[in-house]
């Protein structure tokens, strides 16, 4: 009886989930010029983004305000009846107002609006029926049109909220990218964050030192693929007798160098590692770095003094908090 009753509320589930994605890929569809305005008149004011809703809305509406805010684009949340008493002083000229109903008719809302423009908001709106009266008086409007609600009484906002929320990501995304806002400019806006504390750290506090794989010039070919497959890095580091770091090869020099026709495992490293490597240096920042590590593609990056000695590495996981890496168990 258990296991059929467990049953129905597992294909409840799944036929809610189905509703709302539907929902979604109807949203999708309907996206167009209408947004790209939304995106352009965003990214161009000079004010902030003023996101403003009642009941639902308005939660869903706080959500889109706090991920604008985290991602550079300045933005508060507005009661539209807080704002019919007296908020609406916080409006200056310059502003843009996204201000959210499913419906369109929301008197609350709507009462506000003609103000808002007056003092110089530009109205994006965000609903579903695109003949309404907040429809009427934005200068931007984005269709969150689904086909139905999952609420089995199909009354409680469930896909419709859904739809709003993720129309306020894709907006968010879309800025970021339209304002060149990078990972250090995350860092600012998150300074008690988990990824924000690992971004601000000096590399000396998250770089390994210990069982790096390591050879010196003039090191054999054969021992150093030996000391590269040990290593289980990918990587192994080639040092002069300084212990400054003049080489690496990796997994793909490997790869090439299978593909020539003539080598000999007697050869020395120095004649098959890349010279001149990329290199971190003790000092910098872990956001900086992972943008290097990123921009080029690599995974593991040595760290150097200023006198090029080797003084650990650093791997991509560490920089982006998934744990500290384990050579040993790679």
């Amino acid at each position: 009886m258990n296991e059929r009753v467990n049953n129905d509320w597992i294909k409840l589930a799944e036929n809610v989930l189905d509703i709302e994605i539907q929902g979604l890929q109807e949203v999708k569809k309907n996206l167009g010029e209408q947004f790209y305005q939304a995106v352009e008149m965003i990214a161009g004011c000079n004010g902030r983004v003023v996101v403003s809703g009642i009941g639902k809305s308005g939660l869903v509406g706080r959500k889109i305000a706090a991920t604008l805010s985290s991602t550079g684009t300045a933005a508060f949340f507005l009661h539209p009846v807080e704002g019919a008493h007296g908020d609406l002083g916080m409006i200056r000229e310059g502003d843009v107002v996204l201000a959210i109903s499913n419906s369109g008719e929301t008197d609350e809302l709507n009462t506000i609006i003609p103000t808002l423009k007056g003092l110089g908001g530009k109205i994006i709106s965000l609903t579903s029926n695109l003949e309404s009266t907040m429809a009427s008086m934005s200068d931007a409007i984005i269709c969150t049109q689904v086909p139905k609600e999952a609420c089995t009484l199909g009354l409680a906002p469930t896909s419709s909220t859904t739809a709003t929320l993720a129309v306020g990501d894709a907006l968010a995304v879309c800025l970021i990218e339209r304002k060149s806002f990078g990972k250090e400019d995350f860092q600012r806006y998150h300074p008690g964050g988990d990824l924000g504390k690992q971004l601000r750290q000096d590399i000396s506090r998250i770089m390994h030192t210990r069982d790096i794989p390591i050879v010196y010039s003039g090191t054999s070919l054969d021992q150093s693929l030996q000391v590269l497959d040990k290593g289980r890095l990918g990587t192994v580091l080639v040092l002069d007798k300084d212990g400054k770091l003049v080489g690496i090869l990796t997994d793909g020099d490997v790869r090439r160098l299978l593909c020539r026709d003539e080598y000999s495992p007697e050869d020395l490293v120095d004649s098959y590692m890349t010279t001149n490597p990329l290199y971190a240096e003790i000092g910098q920042k872990g956001g900086m770095i992972l943008d290097v590590m990123e921009k080029s593609a690599i995974l593991v990056l040595p760290v150097v003094d200023e006198r090029k000695v080797l003084q650990g590495v650093v791997h991509l996981h560490d920089l982006l908090g998934k744990g500290s890496f384990d050579f040993s168990k790679t």
